[in-house]
């Protein structure tokens, strides 16, 4: 994991602890439904940082009898587990909330919810800024969602849905606190949890058909794929490449699988030369790629 990434996620930990807190506390005087859905988005938020943290460790494990290529895809098991809980905790309790308040309207209006909401939005914004900056490293000219379509490491661009949904959180929460006392209707509160619920859920549904690509097993980007194909081809000893097969097993940990087709007059030594040498080549110019495995195989096979 990159030190960009790791910062990102320790400053939505610690931000997002702090928001749940007064939220909570916010949600207490108050009972406004918008606010406590606020608070328990911002827990669950905190909660996901740990277990995003917890990917990366585990993903550190050496390889053993079990698990031959190592334990890289701890980080992308773990990472669709935090969108199933956002799913589940965030955008469920949301709307849990939401409709328990709609059966017990009641006009919210605090200095306490604008203070809480005040607080939440700056921190929000310098963990969102955090994230965006560890993202932005990855996007390469890309835009934001081809950038996320070709990202390997989860945890960049989950930390960046996760406060980008939490600002949009908190501008529905305000304008559901604002309104409902405005327009003296009870109601706007609990239709801002209900909103901020199927917000996390869309978010989550993104992020969980973003780790599932990851988890089932992705290749190389085309930029990389066109490197490898380009070092192979260029070496003198091969006639042409039959399949090329690569497989993420985590952002810096690649299997590669190579059938090539040598020339046919070349000798058993001289193959085997050559096969040492596009392997040192390959991981010069890509050291994530780990795992390079050569069949070699006659011209007319």
């Amino acid at each position: 994991m990159q030190t960009e990434s790791r910062t990102a996620i320790f400053a939505a930990i610690a931000g997002n602890l702090a928001i749940a807190a007064t939220k909570f506390v916010a949600a207490f005087f108050t009972g406004s439904s918008a606010m406590l859905s606020e608070g328990i988005h911002s827990l669950v938020d905190t909660g996901n940082g740990g277990l995003l943290l917890l990917g990366f460790r585990m993903s550190q494990k050496p390889p053993d009898a079990n698990h031959p290529f190592g334990h890289g895809k701890e980080l992308y098991f773990w990472s669709l587990v935090v969108a199933i809980l956002i799913f589940a905790l965030g955008g469920g309790m949301s709307v849990y909330e939401g409709v328990t308040h709609l059966s017990h309207p009641q006009v919210h209006h605090s200095i306490w919810n604008y203070v809480v909401l005040a607080f939440a939005i700056v921190f929000e914004s310098v963990s969102f800024y955090f994230a965006y900056r560890a993202f932005r490293k990855e996007m390469s000219g890309q835009g934001v969602f081809e950038a996320i379509r070709a990202s390997k490491d989860p945890t960049t661009f989950t930390v960046l849905f996760e406060d980008t949904a939490a600002l949009l959180g908190l501008i529905v929460a305000f304008l559901g606190i604002f309104l409902g006392h405005l327009l003296n209707n009870p109601y706007l509160d609990g239709v801002a949890s209900i909103v901020i619920g199927a917000i996390l859920a869309v978010v989550a549904g993104f992020l969980a058909y973003e780790s599932k690509g990851l988890l089932i097993g992705e290749g190389v980007d085309p930029q990389t794929l066109a490197s490898i194909r380009s070092i192979v081809s260029a070496d003198p000893a091969v006639e042409e490449i039959k399949k090329l097969l690569t497989m993420h097993f985590s952002p810096d940990d690649v299997l590669l699988t190579l059938d090539i087709g040598f020339k046919k007059d070349l000798i058993a030594e001289e193959i085997a030369a050559a096969v040492n040498r596009l392997e040192n080549k390959i991981r010069d110019q890509h050291p994530e790629i780990k795992h390079i495995f050569i069949e070699a195989k006659s011209l007319y096979e």
